[in-house]
Order: C-alpha cells, then structure tokens, then sequence
C-alpha cells in the first residue's frame, strides 16, 4: 500500500477512533464529550418550544457583544448557507426566508445589522453545567472509481441488495465479502469499483463521497455516492481493534500507518473488525450542486465551512448557530447552521463542523478536536417559542 492510500487509512482511523465524526444518517464511533464545568452567572432559559424541543441544554439570554469574532466574520459566505437553510426551514424560521434572499445581494454590513435586529443571541450551556463543549471535523472524501473492474479497481461500493429487509441483521463485512449467497445478492449491484478497500471503508465510515468516476467509453465525470442503508450491524472502530489487539499503542499516523505497511496481509482482517457495512445510492454532481456537500439530516445541502452537526436534543435542526472555537488546529470564530446529527454528536454543547472534501479538508478534519462554545440566534419575534428566563 503506497503513501497516499496509507494517509486515506489515517484519516477512516482517525475519524472512527479520535475524533468520532458524524456523517449524514451514519453512525458513528461514539466520543466521550470532555465533563462540563460550572459556570456561574446569567440568567437560564427553558429550550425553545420548536418542532424539534431540545431537552438536554438550557439557554441563556446575551447581548451579541459577547460574541467573539462578529464583527469580523464574512457573513456573505455564511448566506449561502442560509439560502440553502431556506428550503426546508424550521417553521420557526421560515417567516425571516423572504428577507433572507432579499439581502443575499446586500453588503456585510446590511447583513450583519439585520442579523443583530432580528436575532437574539443565547449561550448554550449543558443543564447543571457549563458553557464549554468539544468540537470534531467531518468531511466528504473523494476518490478515483470505474464504472466496471479491472486495472487494479476491485473494490467495490453497491446500492442496496434485493430482500435487503427480509433479513435482519443482514451479513457482516466478512461474510459480504467471503459468502457465496451474499455475494450473490449482490450481483449486479455495484454502483462502481475503487482502488483500495480503505478507501472503501473511509466512504462507509463518512456516509457519503465524491467520486471521479472513469465510465467503459472512457469518459470521466463527478458523481456523489451518498447513504443508502447499512445490514443492520452494528459499528465497530477498527482503530480500537487495533489498540485492543496491542498492534499499536495508539491510533495515531506514524503507529497506524506503520502497522499497515508492515502488515499487509492482515488489513482485511482489521478491516473485518468493523460488522457495519454501508449501502449507497448514486446521485449527479454538477453545475452548483458541485458546490454543496451531501444533504444532511434536515434535509438540504450541506455548505463547507458553514453546517454543523448537532444533537437535535440540544439545538433544532434550521437554527443559526455562533460558533466559537480557539484550536489549535484552526481558530473559528463563525456563523454557522445547524443542519446535521449523528451518533457520536451528543450534548448541549457539542458540535460536529463540516469541512468540505477531498484530502485537504479530510487531513485538516481529522486533527480537529478542540474546545469549543455556541451560541443559538432565536427570532426576537418568536416570544412565544423564544426560551423563556427563569
């Protein structure tokens, strides 16, 4: 396995062991959130009364100068993702969408003054404990495929196989792979065939991926593979597997990538840790929705740079969301949309952020796991949804 595959393994290692990163509609590797600390002062309010009625934060009324970083934020980036948040709006939300697409041809400052007017802030705290939560990366890897096998692409991705539900649990990675009745309700099924079988598992740990796909004419064009279905297994991190066997001491690049170069023959059987098996469906990818990441659990597109994932239970899915986060891997101070789940992101200040794709964003997502704080903007003329003061 050369260099290259070897930083695509770091990076499902990773995401599966350290940072736990969420993807749409896939389940994740859970990460422990760091214990909250007290934090004293301000005046606690009741979740709002939304569609989605968080239960595990409380919130607490500020004035946006407690904001870090509002002033300098280029809040044209973030319309955007508020324009993309407009299609399947929080009905709390959706009366501001017409002013929304109005200023998305205003200047910074028209935007941001409308934000403050309309918006009030509220730091997010965990009930009985504090404003200071944890903050992981995730991102849409994109690899070379072919439509059909041969010339070293053996590897492949399916859509889901016929009598899928009529077996519960359906077989493991293992059995997949090594079983003649499973194998052969999958003939004919595969959407397209990759390289390597890490790069395989990286597109079923994130969910989804892009894909530069070579067709039998030789033609080449984008395409996304996005989360279809899985067997029902459940998840397993093969970078535990990897500590739990005592082959590293712990799942960082230089062990992990060490392991699989000295091992090659044992990179199924790690592989194989792993139960869960990922279905996927094959989606276009051109003109604008080549700008957009996959869609999230709300329901729209994911925008790079400006979507989080969230725990439902802490922050509706729609919500404008500050974030704020000093690194070290990188320094955010940002607005950002609340449009993703997963189940490693959980607690009421918890915040998985959606990179982008490809191997930049994949290796900067996979070294982010730093402190992190969020405030949720509440139309001011929601009083009767808004959270209510104690």
């Amino acid at each position: 396995m050369n260099f290259h595959l070897l930083r695509h393994a770091l990076m499902a290692l990773i995401v599966g062991t350290l940072v736990a990163c969420t993807t749409t509609k896939q389940q994740h590797d859970p990460s422990p959130v760091p214990e909250l600390q007290p934090h004293g002062g301000g005046a606690a309010a009741r979740p709002p009364l939304a569609t989605n009625t968080p239960t595990k934060s409380r919130w607490v009324a500020v004035d946006w100068s407690e904001l870090p970083g509002v002033q300098q934020d280029s809040f044209s980036e973030a319309w955007n993702a508020w324009i993309k948040n407009c299609e399947r709006p929080n009905t709390v939300f959706a009366g501001l969408c017409r002013e929304v697409r109005q200023l998305s041809i205003a200047d910074e400052d028209a935007q941001r003054s409308w934000l403050m007017e309309k918006l009030q802030p509220y730091r997010l705290e965990a009930v009985g404990g504090g404003p200071d939560g944890l903050l992981t990366s995730y991102y849409e890897p994109m690899f070379d495929a072919q439509r059909i096998p041969g010339n070293g692409y053996n590897v492949p991705l399916y859509q889901t196989p016929l009598g899928l539900g009529k077996r519960k649990p359906w077989y493991t990675r293992q059995q997949i792979e090594t079983l003649p009745e499973a194998q052969a309700a999958l003939a004919g099924r595969a959407i397209a065939w990759l390289r390597d079988p890490v790069d395989a598992l990286i597109l079923h740990i994130q969910g989804s991926g892009r894909l530069n796909i070579t067709e039998p004419d030789g033609r080449q064009h984008l395409i996304r593979v996005a989360f279809a279905g899985t067997n029902d297994q459940p998840y397993k991190s093969v970078g535990r597997w990897l500590l739990d066997q005592g082959l590293v001491r712990d799942a960082t690049w230089p062990g992990i990538s060490a392991w699989i170069a000295a091992n090659p023959g044992r990179v199924n059987e790690m592989l194989w840790s792993n139960p869960r098996y990922v279905f996927f469906r094959e989606e276009p990818l051109e003109g604008l929705d080549a700008a957009f990441g996959p869609k999230g659990a709300q329901g729209v597109a994911l925008t790079p740079g400006r979507s989080i994932a969230v725990d439902r239970n802490s922050i509706p899915y729609g919500t404008p969301v500050w974030l704020s986060s000093p690194g070290p891997t990188v320094a955010l101070n940002r607005l950002v949309f609340a449009q993703d789940t997963g189940s490693a992101i959980l607690g009421a200040v918890r915040a998985d952020f959606f990179m982008g794709w490809g191997q930049e964003a994949g290796d900067l997502a996979g070294r982010v796991k730093q402190n992190l704080r969020l405030w949720a903007l509440w139309p001011r003329s929601q009083v009767g949804q808004a959270p209510h003061l104690k």
